[in-house]
């Protein structure tokens, strides 16, 4: 017999027992789709997370430090430092900005806390962080107004360091309105000033031995400020009060602090390094330490998720096998019923010359059937499941998933979940068919 006879005898067969079959294809869709939603969500989850990741703990960034051999002690270190053997120089920067995978480095400065006031009622406060202006665009700050422009006299505003700034005005009508009703509460959604294009006057304040005070100033102009973060609740925003200047203003102010006498002045010096690929981290990282510098990135939460993720793939593909086993064991049930019902069939093909080969490949072929319908209409039922997943996270999440689906369904997933599918009728179309050759002929010819 050709492989087209057996398909015309499984075919009608099927159609024959159309109730049967269609249960059977039911049972083998629910496996298949199951197991294609379980590796589409597992994928889309994946990938969305390590998106998520890599906005938040910024996988693709390495944080250097200057150096300390761990061999030395304490005091060691600090004179090797000192020395600039372990220290984080320009020409170490040079070279890490010429290495491989490299796209963009900053060098980051932090110079304590000031405050500002501006339109001569406005007072505020922030921290002062020297960088390179015109590289913080590659490290993800977003502009909410404004450019990057590495200018001596300018400087980028956090969206915190522009709400509740103080004024006398605004301070007595909130204690007047806490006066007046008991009820009142200062713990108001926070307020942006209009600072963009503004000048504003830093004040450095340094108390002298004698317990004077004594006050720097210098003003900047407000060049850009920061886009309001996301996912942070607004009394939180009020205390990200951070303020970003040139590397060229920051050596000045640097100067003009220790000029005051000051000894317990500090600056925390670091440097980010961008790498165009999250695989070329560890190589990157490797390199720099060979020029005595710490190096510090966040590979290993990335391993750890991703280890999370697989154990949620694994999940889920068990979920679908299990619905896959539960739907074999239907069709061994229907193939074998299959057999009974159809034992003068098998008898006379037997007394008219089929061999045992030609009976097992019929219901084997039959079966394969069963699973490949199964299989096409599981890849229908899949991407059925994942278009209303979709529909109800857009619904609830209000917009915030990202303009997107959120879960979708790779290519290379269809032809898995097929495999199966076929695979269930395959290994399920095997004990009927060794049932159904081992029919005696003459007694099912008399039987019937």
């Amino acid at each position: 017999m050709r492989i087209t006879d057996y398909l015309k005898l499984g075919w009608d067969q099927l159609k024959r027992r159309l109730v049967v079959t269609m249960l059977c294809v039911m049972g083998i869709a629910i496996g298949s789709s199951s197991i294609i939603v379980a590796l589409a969500f597992g994928e889309s989850v994946t990938q969305f997370s390590e998106q998520r990741i890599g906005f938040y703990l910024k996988t693709d960034e390495i944080q250097i430090s200057p150096g300390q051999d761990s061999r030395d002690s304490n005091e060691n270190a600090r004179s090797v430092s000192s020395l600039g053997v372990n220290d984080i120089s320009r020409q170490k920067i040079d070279i890490i900005r010429s290495l491989p995978h490299v796209v963009s480095i900053a060098p980051f400065t932090r110079l304590q806390h000031f405050s500002f006031n501006v339109d001569t009622t406005k007072r505020g406060s922030l921290e002062l962080i020297a960088t390179d202006l015109g590289a913080m665009k590659d490290f993800g700050f977003e502009l909410q107004q404004g450019g990057y422009q590495d200018l001596n006299n300018a400087i980028i505003l956090s969206y915190g360091a522009t709400v509740d700034l103080y004024d006398e005005r605004t301070a007595a009508i909130r204690r007047l309105k806490a006066g007046q009703s008991p009820a009142f509460s200062e713990d108001e959604p926070p307020i942006p000033y209009p600072l963009y294009q503004k000048t504003i006057v830093l004040e450095y304040h340094n108390e002298r031995d004698d317990g004077t005070l004594q006050t720097t100033s210098f003003p900047v102009r407000v060049i850009g400020v920061l886009k309001k973060p996301e996912g942070i609740p607004d009394y939180a925003i009020r205390y990200d009060r951070a303020a970003y200047i040139s590397l060229e203003l920051g050596e000045r102010i640097q100067e003009m602090m220790k000029q005051t006498g000051r000894k317990d002045l500090y600056f925390e010096k670091s440097v980010k390094v961008k790498v165009d690929s999250v695989d070329h981290v560890q190589q990157t990282e490797e390199l720099i330490q060979k020029l005595k510098l710490n190096t510090q990135s966040n590979l290993r939460q990335r391993e750890s998720m991703q280890q999370e993720f697989v154990i949620v793939r694994l999940i889920f593909g068990g979920i679908g096998l299990f619905i896959l086993f539960v739907a074999s064991i239907s069709i061994i049930v229907a193939m074998t019923m299959s057999t009974y019902q159809r034992r003068r069939q098998i008898g006379i093909m037997k007394v008219l010359g089929s061999n045992l080969k030609q009976i097992r490949n019929m219901f084997i072929v039959e079966s394969t059937l069963l699973g490949l319908l199964g299989g096409v209409a599981g890849i229908i039922l899949s991407y059925w499941v994942i278009w209303t997943i979709n529909i109800v996270i857009q619904k609830f999440s209000e917009g915030n998933s990202g303009g997107g689906d959120l879960l979708f369904i790779s290519f290379w997933v269809l032809p898995v979940g097929l495999f199966f599918a076929v695979l269930t009728g395959v290994m399920s179309g095997i004990f009927p068919a060794i049932k159904a050759s081992r029919t005696d002929a003459l007694t099912a010819i008399k039987r019937e």
